[in-house]
């Protein structure tokens, strides 16, 4: 199956990345809102673009408008998946809603239509078990930045064809991107390491052992991390993500997977890290 039109639910950080390396990557695309009520992301997508690319020499002014030109938005499910190849859902990491969405997808799209999610903790079989295709149902999962980081997760569900699959990974190719291929379960491969490392490092904050600096360099400097765990949550509102992925793996693997108190706090309290102006850190509140 040939991919043309792909359509990203969620206009969140990772909905709006979606998108633009979609279309970056020459395909046209459609947001759809999964509310009436919503703001715009096309302001975003192209402030995004005039940063990080434009304005470093990345692209032209020119090759930045055909970008924003290939994206259109709606709130109408219809409109959004007509015509659609690959649907890429983006939403909130809530299980109900999302299986809901796609149950909802299911009803509208076309029969060849692929079902993907960019969900972070969720095993995919149980999102697209009220379907009526879940063979053509698929983890999709990005990591942030969407269009700097380099990889991306596709996960199999139990009933995904080997079809779907080739489909997925070849679009992942075209938008540039390196691949693993995972088997259904919570968290997947490189989620789940992540969130445990950071879970135990806030275990270790919590004990008083280091300070968030020093568990941070030491992760960078005898790990050879880019970032710590800490700055690294931060920077990718992830404490929530850690704390959901957690109790989506303590519910199948058992309590060693509890999360912190200390995270759940934070949560919360809204520290969630650089948008909100204080996480591990603080910031000068965005």
């Amino acid at each position: 199956m040939e991919v043309k039109k792909i359509c990203v639910v969620g206009g969140g950080i990772m909905g709006n990345q979606i998108a633009q390396l979609a279309a970056q990557s020459g395909y046209e695309v459609c947001m759809l809102h999964h509310t009436e009520t919503y703001q715009s992301s096309l302001g975003v997508i192209k402030a995004n673009l005039k940063n990080f690319f434009i304005d470093k020499g990345k692209m032209s002014q020119d090759e930045g408008d055909a970008v924003l030109n290939r994206i259109k938005e709606t709130a109408d499910f219809g409109a959004a998946v007509a015509g659609t190849q690959v649907v890429i859902e983006s939403i909130p990491e809530d299980k109900e809603l999302k299986q809901a969405l796609f149950k909802r997808l299911d009803e509208l799209c076309a029969p060849e239509t692929i079902l993907s999610s960019n969900t972070s903790s969720f095993m995919i079989s149980e999102l697209g078990a009220l379907t009526k295709r879940q063979d053509r149902v698929i983890g999709m999962h990005f990591w942030n930045p969407v269009t700097v980081m380099r990889l991306i997760d596709i996960i199999r569900g139990m009933k995904t064809s080997d079809e779907t699959y080739e489909v997925i990974k070849e679009l992942g190719a075209r938008f540039g991107k390196e691949i693993i291929t995972v088997k259904d379960s919570p968290g997947f491969v490189v989620g789940r390491l992540f969130c445990v490392l950071c879970n135990e490092a806030a275990k270790i904050l919590e004990e008083g052992l280091a300070t968030v600096e020093d568990i941070d360099k030491g992760c960078e400097l005898g790990l050879g991390h880019a970032m710590g765990p800490f700055k690294t949550q931060d920077m990718v509102n992830g404490i929530a993500i850690t704390v959901h992925t957690m109790n989506t793996m303590r519910e199948v693997f058992g309590d060693a997977y509890m999360p912190t108190l200390l995270q759940k706090k934070m949560m919360m309290a809204g520290d969630l890290g650089v948008k909100a102006g204080k996480g591990f850190y603080e910031y000068k509140k965005k």
